[in-house]
């Protein structure tokens, strides 16, 4: 049977007055989940949403919404997103030396765990924590910043991420991608082992995202 892929539009290039009448319609048009970047302007250069905006938007929707955690103290924010409706949270390996602590942590709020792993983040992390992980985020570019030029030597690091979690207890864990991600490396991506492409521009950007959406699956 032919694996069926998710698409996860984010919306970080969306009207950012109205996110959620955006969220609702990538919804209509066929997305399978929002992800919503929320950078603090440290870990990462940019400063966009907090946990207001993800509470406006998830009691609407009847996708989950995986909130992206570019900041550097996640800690201080799992409970609010958790208590906004949040499904999945995902935080990044580079900035927490407790990462098993932190990760049972989204799963006692009552959401799915997620573990973000910049390009040059070796996947052997996921070794140590595999068994606490739902999703595991590979980013092809490196993040702060819509629009980036994706890049395409990071592929054989899914299918690495993707040996590694299946010999490591995390068989059920989905690898998702983000950066750049659009119908000319969709395939690609899927091939090496991706169950989630995230798009932000290749969707938003588009006249018709549900052409766009059904392009890359």
């Amino acid at each position: 049977m032919t694996r069926r892929v998710m698409v996860a539009p984010s919306i970080l290039g969306c009207d950012q007055g109205d996110l959620t009448a955006e969220s609702l319609r990538l919804q209509r048009a066929g997305a399978d989940m929002i992800h919503l970047d929320v950078m603090d302007g440290v870990f990462v250069p940019v400063l966009t949403v907090g946990a207001g905006v993800a509470a406006a938007i998830c009691p609407n929707l009847n996708i989950p919404v995986d909130a992206h955690l570019m900041v550097r103290e996640p800690s201080r924010l799992i409970p609010a997103f958790a208590q906004a409706g949040c499904e999945y949270i995902t935080v990044h390996a580079e900035i927490e030396p407790h990462l098993d602590r932190l990760l049972r942590s989204i799963k006692a709020a009552g959401c799915r765990a997620g573990l973000a792993l910049n390009p040059s983040t070796p996947v052997d992390v996921l070794r140590w924590v595999a068994p606490v992980l739902d999703l595991v985020l590979i980013m092809t570019v490196n993040p702060g910043y819509g629009g980036q030029e994706h890049m395409t030597h990071l592929h054989s690091k899914i299918t690495a991420a993707r040996e590694l979690l299946d010999g490591s207890g995390g068989k059920s864990t989905l690898i998702s991608v983000d950066g750049g991600v659009n119908d000319s490396n969709s395939r690609d991506l899927v091939k090496a082992g991706a169950d989630i492409l995230v798009a932000g521009s290749f969707i938003t950007g588009s006249s018709d995202p549900a052409e766009a959406m059904r392009r890359l699956r």
